[in-house]
């Protein structure tokens, strides 16, 4: 039991220390907990009894943000205060005020359940009225929309796709609808703006649940949108999009292309596309084999990172930015590649997963996955090949809801598994429980998606 543990010696972390408080609690008591309270915050998340116990034993750090959420309100303080190492004087000092059981409850989420599904359906009809006008788009509705794209850029990084697809086809086709009724030119500016970027989401969700005809269709109809607009961040970004496309499905050249393209108006707006397109550009180079492209790449894009000037792609947040967590899995991923780079691609790495963790405003879960399997092949590929760090690093990806196992993470947790076959270790029994666990992970994914 968690609270019955080995009592002759001190906790190792907070956690554990909290945990045996629980006195009559095994470790698949808390773990239902954690999922009832998982329920409570409307986040599809889940947690291993073994993930648990390796936690408390201070052998695993890292931890997603859904299930950091999950921990801070069953324990009411911040999980890096939870897997912090034990002291007396934490707890007698700054631990004084913290729960000892498990805490009652919270009120209940405002909205849950009936009654969220009401007021969602009357801002439905609200934006769906404001929307009618005689010729001149009222600043409201304008301002309801860039609210409601500013939502769905930072809430496509953290949700799983379905919880999010209505809400971005439904705004397409307000802004659709409206573009074609007789609008202002200035409106009609910020309107093709609207429409590219959330052409764009719609492209990066067809390729999420691998529809490439479709992604393809959206990719293109949002271009034609920013050429409208004339907007030469949203040109950028959108090649950059149509680059993470190519590359996912292996046409490496073609992605290149795109990422090449977009750099002359990414020099323009000098918003961070102009980072992405590059680094994006490394990657396939580094597919390609090409380490000397590659590399490059990469130090272009580092250049770009000192130059960047928000734009209004930027200012959107989410995934219409490319921070320098997303640029660290980029490189990471590029360096994964190639043969003689283990060290490089472990460093690489290595930092995108810190840079995940300790700036959760940059989370998102598909490229925190990527940054977790990159640094799990580099493991694997090494001098000195790690299979334990290799599982350690894979472990929170495999803990994925089938909701968020997305083509691109498929793809990533493959990488892993095809690592493992070329490995002088293969025949390890760990390195065999790896596949197979790659194999289990992959038999159920978000929907419509393929995991080659």
């Amino acid at each position: 039991m968690a609270g019955r543990s080995n009592r002759t010696r001190k906790p190792r972390t907070v956690l554990e220390y909290l945990l045996w408080q629980r006195q009559e609690d095994t470790y698949d008591d808390i773990v239902r907990s954690f999922e009832a309270t998982a329920r409570e915050l409307n986040t599809d998340v889940t947690l291993g009894a073994r993930h648990l116990s390796r936690l408390a034993s201070g052998q695993r750090r890292t931890v997603s943000a859904p299930t950091r959420r999950v921990l801070q309100r069953m324990f009411g303080v911040s999980v890096d205060q939870l897997l912090q190492p034990y002291t007396d004087e934490i707890v007698h000092g700054a631990l004084t005020t913290l729960p000892q059981t498990n805490p009652a409850p919270g009120p209940a989420i405002a909205g849950a359940g009936a009654e969220k599904a009401m007021v969602s359906m009357a801002a439905q009809r609200a934006r769906k009225f404001s929307t009618l006008n005689n010729g001149a788009l009222p600043a409201e509705t304008m301002e309801q929309i860039l609210d409601d794209l500013r939502r769905l850029a930072l809430d496509y990084q953290v949700q799983p796709l379905h919880v999010i697809l209505g809400d971005l086809v439904d705004l397409q086709d307000t802004i659709f609808t409206l573009l074609e009724q007789r609008q202002r030119p200035q409106d009609a500016r910020q309107l093709f703006l609207a429409g590219g970027v959330v052409g764009g989401l719609l492209a990066k969700a067809s390729h999420d649940v691998a529809e490439p005809h479709a992604a393809a269709t959206q990719a293109r109809t949002a271009y034609v949108c920013a050429d409208s607009a004339d907007h030469h961040g949203l040109r950028a970004w959108l090649r950059g999009m149509q680059a993470l496309i190519a590359y996912w499905a292996g046409r490496h050249h073609e992605a290149i292309r795109y990422a090449q393209h977009g750099q002359q108006n990414a020099a323009l707006s000098r918003g961070s596309a102009s980072v992405w397109l590059p680094v994006s550009e490394a990657r396939s180079w580094a597919a390609l084999g090409n380490a000397e492209a590659a590399k490059g790449a990469i130090q272009r894009a580092e250049e770009a990172a000192n130059r960047v000037q928000a734009d209004e792609l930027d200012e959107l947040g989410g995934i219409c930015t490319f921070g320098r967590a997303r640029q660290l899995y980029y490189t990471a991923d590029a360096y994964a590649w190639l043969p003689a780079e283990e060290a490089s691609a472990e460093h690489y790495g290595t930092e995108a997963v810190a840079a995940y963790r300790e700036h959760p405003q940059e989370w998102a879960f598909g490229d925190s996955a990527g940054s977790a399997t990159d640094l799990a092949v580099a493991r694997i590929q090494g001098a000195r090949p790690d299979l334990e760090g290799a599982a350690d690093a894979l472990a929170p990806v495999l803990e994925l809801p089938p909701a968020q196992r997305i083509n691109g993470i498929v793809r990533s947790v493959y990488r892993v598994h095809d690592a493992l076959s070329r490995s002088p270790h293969a025949a390890d029994p760990l390195a065999q429980q790896l596949q197979e666990q790659i194999e289990t992970f992959t038999r159920v994914v978000a929907a419509s998606s393929h995991s080659r």
